[in-house]
């Protein structure tokens, strides 16, 4: 899970492996698998990193840099 800010301020917390897309419109908008979209305050590239950083610490990221290897 990944923490973010709502435009009201409000924290929430919104499971990444969900998220579909990140996009600045201006502001930034994400959209899940489900269609649903999400509107925070946070800048596009910090839930980027939020996003890498939480695919980290559960071992995903290392998961498709192996399948990567395999496939060179």
């Amino acid at each position: 899970m990944i923490q973010l800010k709502k435009l009201n301020g409000d924290l929430f917390s919104l499971n990444a492996l969900l998220i579909e897309q990140v996009q600045a419109m201006p502001d930034t908008t994400i959209t899940l698998i489900n269609g649903k979209k999400v509107i925070v305050q946070n800048p596009p590239e910090e839930v980027l990193v939020l996003i890498q950083n939480y695919y980290k610490e559960i071992g995903l990221q290392q998961v498709y840099k192996q399948v990567g290897d395999q496939n060179e």
